[in-house]
């Protein structure tokens, strides 16, 4: 074997060295010395994030093309670490209690192995290592849904995660099973050659079966029932790191398949996506109206929000990818400021994530109430927050192909987003506080941070013009 191989897999090499050393720290280390362990997982964890912007990471193909890392993967990985790390940040308090702190280092070393597959996703070269790569983060996802055993909720979440992740994969496995047996190679360069607009109806079924599989991980409609029952069951920190980075890695990963593999096919898959994108939209809109729960809630408008990611995907043009990368890049501070809010009210009442529970918020604790305000709107694409920003990115890119129907719909929907993300500013500033809300209380100092790091990313980002040119400049290269 050459090892020189290993020398483009920076990232991924850093993330096992970290994973090994909390997996050793956690077992061998005394009782005074987990008292730090949050600090030293975050902290190191920080390092492996900001080594993401370094330039020196090298870009190549390695072991014959299965794995490439290119700058665009690397922004990709990149995104998914920074979500991750406020995701750590606000699990802190949680895990802090009495319930999970004995089992706190189970958390991030599963959290981090789930990271790995999705590292392999987003740099896979081959459908089997995309597969391999979907495998390693879906089952520890499973344990991290079902990380409250002793919950009904908790387990049920896990439980439901299992199955669904189980026939999911079944299914991308069958497509790329008649993909192989069409056109003889699992490499996307390979395949990509002998792909042409006629190609045997084998070739479209494998490809709907194949997107069929990255559907339920994107939680599109109709893939999207397990969503609400497994993000309502499991952690709240749970929930936002399956809403976001999973959410993101598996987009990630289908941006890469579509381009570069089913880009001459587009007379096929265009119209399954463009389908799907309205039917997503409008139905996750419709379904989030009607939630009472937090957390059922935003499960809705993320199966929203994965309907916008597919705009960007159906332009099908560098734009198109520099659009949906920005649009996710944006989507994580937005969502993960919203879960932030949840978890502290969620800490202090006990595991009451009701809307109801938010009554009044305001007057009880108005940064958060602020924060939660700032979250939704950009969610919404209020001007000029940087959800604006990314939705007028994302529909330019479209219209730019000729998709003004598509874009047309997806305005209206932002107009019944824009109710049901008011109906939580209400509570929160009109609406009488509830006899169960919570009282005023102080945020924890790392869920704290979170919400800074969150509210600085969505009023800046959408001014940082150079961000979106940073992607752009790699998404052309491609």
């Amino acid at each position: 074997m050459d090892f020189s191989n290993f020398l483009y897999m920076g990232q991924e090499i850093g993330l096992v060295i970290l994973f090994v050393f909390l997996f050793l720290y956690d077992t061998f280390c005394s009782e005074k010395g987990k008292q730090y362990f949050t600090g030293i997982a975050i902290a190191l964890f920080a390092v492996l994030t900001a080594y993401g912007f370094c330039p020196a990471i090298q870009n190549g193909e390695a072991f014959g093309g299965m794995y490439i890392s290119s700058p665009m993967t690397v922004i990709m990985k990149t995104i998914l670490n920074v979500a991750t790390l406020i995701v750590f940040l606000q699990a802190n308090q949680w895990l802090a209690s009495e319930g999970t702190v004995h089992r706190r280092g189970e958390f991030y070393t599963i959290t981090l192995v789930t990271l790995l597959g999705m590292y392999l996703m987003v740099s896979a070269g081959n459908f089997m290592l995309l597969y391999i790569g979907m495998e390693t983060a879906s089952l520890p996802l499973a344990c991290l849904a079902a990380y409250n055993k002793y919950k009904e909720k908790s387990a049920e979440a896990g439980v439901k995660y299992v199955l669904i992740s189980a026939l999911s994969s079944g299914i991308m496995l069958f497509g790329l099973s008649f993909l192989y047996g069409s056109l003889g190679s699992m490499y996307f360069d390979n395949m990509s050659i002998h792909i042409i607009n006629e190609s045997s109806p084998l070739v479209i079924l494998g490809f709907i079966f194949f997107f069929g599989g990255l559907g339920f991980k994107l939680s599109l409609v109709p893939f999207h029932l397990w969503t609400a029952d497994v993000y309502e069951g499991a952690p709240t920190s749970v929930t936002a790191y399956l809403s976001v980075v999973s959410k993101g890695a598996a987009a990630f990963a289908l941006i890469f398949a579509i381009y570069k593999v089913f880009g001459t096919f587009d007379i096929v898959w265009k119209p399954i996506l463009w389908w799907l994108a309205v039917i997503t939209i409008t139905l996750g809109n419709l379904f989030a109206i009607r939630q009472k729960d937090m957390k059922r809630f935003f499960a809705f408008s993320s199966i929203s929000q994965a309907g916008y990611i597919l705009l960007g995907i159906i332009a099908g043009t560098a734009q198109g990818m520099e659009a949906t990368v920005f649009y996710v890049l944006v989507y994580l501070f937005s969502n993960l400021a919203a879960f932030g809010v949840i978890s502290a009210i969620e800490n202090q009442s006990k595991g009451d994530t009701r809307i109801s529970a938010f009554n009044g918020l305001y007057n009880t604790n108005p940064k958060l109430a602020f924060v939660m305000m700032v979250a939704v709107f950009s969610l919404g694409g209020i001007p000029f927050l940087a959800g604006f920003f990314s939705k007028f990115f994302i529909f330019m890119a479209a219209a730019e192909q000729g998709q003004f129907v598509l874009v047309f719909i997806a305005l209206l929907n932002t107009v019944i987003s824009l109710y049901y993300y008011l109906l939580i500013v209400k509570a929160m500033f009109i609406n009488e506080r509830e006899e169960y809300a919570v009282e005023k209380f102080k945020t924890d100092g790392y869920n704290k941070l979170s919400l800074i790091i969150c509210t600085a990313g969505i009023f800046i980002i959408g001014f940082l013009s150079c961000i979106y040119e940073h992607i752009g400049t790699f998404s052309f290269g491609l």
